[in-house]
């Protein structure tokens, strides 16, 4: 991949669309506009708060990431989405509880005037799940298109110059990929067929691809990581990036393994269960939904830990993950996690983990992040599987030929040598042997 020679600088609106407009997109959108009105300060947001040095660390530079890359200010997002309720934003946050009435009461005005457009929704793939405002088609490609024309008409009625995508919706069906997801070409025709295995999310995210307009994908589904995608990424310059917004449990897992594997700590076990009662908890009832997200869940350990490289240490831990529907607790999830570790001359011990978090507050710091990297990443040149982007999923996507980066610290290291890379700057390596000769 070449380094971009010029990057476009942001010009007019940045059209925001939100597939799904339950708890994280309105927390999302209600959060940017507290913070445009200087209501909120932006915290858990990489592309806000976060900084990055430059050159040596006598030197003294440390600008925040976003003076350092031209990012779209907040000022210029617009939003708009999707979804099977015809609620406004505001109703919709207002149902879901996750803000306080007074952060809500702040936002009304903005969020009341965002209503989401029809939804291609099928409850074959999200079962426990039903609503109204439905779109209704023939067969899939049909759907699509309708979805493309939707992106088309947002990007004229907001006067958006650019547009990003992303999947805030609810966790799918387990599926696997099949001749059908190969090529661009068979994966047409299988709308047109209405094939069983093309899901709803994947009608959006071709008809954001093909659109030219990036798209990310915050849940564990299937939706990009199959080869029809990843040609229509590269044909119509979209970058993509997925899959899972890592939030709250497997968050701790990424930055509690690493260090474990940094100190040869031994594993024997990691017993995790989550109790929540939002609607993605509802929808996780379904054994099938469950099982993608478990899938996604499951995967952290075993690429950081590398048990084939260190088989006496890790080749035999035992990982389970729960997930339980609790309704009182609604947004606020509660993680519990038993860890069976062992250390010098092969003695136990034990770590015990309670995250109380919120989930929608965890995650909207992220889709803000990604649209915003996203879009960069299109001004710069780049397209197809964004893997600098790991750093925000549970299941990041790379190249078929590799493995999944998923430590939290490297995929930070790679996501900033990133950006120093599109902006000239020399990569960092934390070597600093000069300093010592």
């Amino acid at each position: 991949m070449r380094r971009p020679t010029t990057i476009t600088p942001p010009k007019g609106n940045l059209g925001v669309l939100t597939v799904g407009m339950g708890a994280v997109a309105t927390t999302f959108m209600a959060g940017v506009d507290l913070i445009r009105n200087n209501a909120a300060q932006p915290v858990g947001s990489t592309t806000q708060l976060g900084t990055i040095r430059l050159g040596k660390r006598t030197e003294g530079r440390t600008p925040l990431i976003k003076d350092f890359v031209p990012l779209d200010p907040l000022e210029n997002l617009v939003f708009g989405g999707w979804d099977l309720f015809p609620d406004t934003a505001y109703e919709a946050a207002a149902h879901a509880a996750v803000l306080s009435s007074e952060d809500l009461a702040k936002a009304k005005k903005f969020l009341s005037g965002i209503r989401p457009m029809k939804a291609a929704f099928d409850r074959n793939y999200v079962k426990r799940l039903d609503g109204p405002n439905v779109k209704k088609a023939k067969n899939k490609y049909d759907l699509a298109l309708e979805i493309k024309n939707d992106i088309a008409e947002f990007r004229k009625k907001s006067k958006a110059s650019r547009c990003v995508v992303i999947w805030c919706g609810s966790t799918e069906i387990f599926l696997t990929p099949e001749e059908v997801h190969s090529t661009a070409k068979k994966f047409e025709e299988g709308m047109k067929k209405n094939h069983p295995a093309i899901a709803p999310s994947m009608l959006y995210a071709w008809a954001a691809i093909t659109s030219g307009v990036p798209f990310a994908n915050g849940a564990p589904n299937l939706t990009l990581d199959i080869p029809a995608m990843q040609e229509l990424a590269a044909k119509h310059d979209a970058p993509i990036c997925g899959k899972d917004f890592k939030t709250g449990q497997t968050l701790l897992k990424t930055i509690l393994a690493p260090g474990l594997k940094a100190r040869m700590i031994g594993l024997n076990g990691w017993f995790s269960t989550n109790i929540l009662g939002n609607r993605d908890g509802e929808v996780l009832e379904d054994p099938e939904s469950f099982k993608t997200k478990e899938e996604s869940k499951l995967g952290a350990l075993e690429y950081i830990l590398q048990p084939k490289l260190y088989p006496n240490l890790y080749g035999n831990v035992c990982h389970k993950v729960r997930i339980n529907y609790y309704p009182p607790r609604g947004d606020n999830k509660e993680g519990w996690d038993n860890i069976d570790i062992f250390g010098w001359l092969g003695y136990p011990m034990q770590i015990k983990v309670d995250f109380l978090c919120r989930d929608s507050i965890l995650a909207a710091p992220l889709a803000l992040d990604l649209v915003l990297f996203l879009d960069l990443a299109q001004r710069a040149g780049l397209h197809g599987i964004q893997e600098w982007l790991s750093f925000f999923f549970k299941s990041p996507m790379c190249a078929p030929e590799l493995y999944p980066e998923h430590d939290l610290f490297i995929q930070s290291m790679k996501m900033k040598n990133t950006l120093r890379w599109m902006m000239g700057e020399e990569l960092i390596t934390h070597l600093g042997s000069e300093y010592y000769d």
